[in-house]
């Protein structure tokens, strides 16, 4: 992973961070459905970054990181639904959620100016 490429530090950190976040619901909680799907979201967001940086071409590379938006907001989904179910506080919630939302950004970002420079 280059040292320099900020989404793809963010997203390999929110993988990590959702990986510990669904063993502490599937081992204290007991909650096994959801936190499967959240897994597999949070952590398509920087598998997906990392297969468009290796991107044949751009519009590869804007597809892959369509994908990863797409993974982000989905990510945001189950969380919303794990706090609107109680197995995660607000508290909880809000620092996950605000990394994912600032991943949504981040891309939505990449995407935009990726597609103007295709033009």
């Amino acid at each position: 992973m280059k040292a320099d490429n900020p989404i793809q530090e963010k997203s390999y950190a929110f993988a990590v961070r959702t990986v510990k976040l669904c063993r502490h619901l599937s081992e204290r909680k007991k909650e096994f459905v959801i936190s499967r799907q959240l897994l597999r979201s949070g952590t398509a967001i920087g598998a997906n970054v990392e297969e468009a940086a290796g991107g044949q071409s751009r519009a590869d590379f804007t597809a892959k990181m369509s994908i990863a938006y797409k993974e982000a907001r989905e990510t945001l989904y189950w969380l919303r639904i794990l706090k609107d179910t109680d197995y995660l506080t607000p508290k909880e919630f809000d620092s996950i959620a605000a990394e994912a939302d600032e991943l949504c950004r981040i891309l939505a970002s990449i995407i935009t100016t990726t597609k103007q420079s295709l033009k």
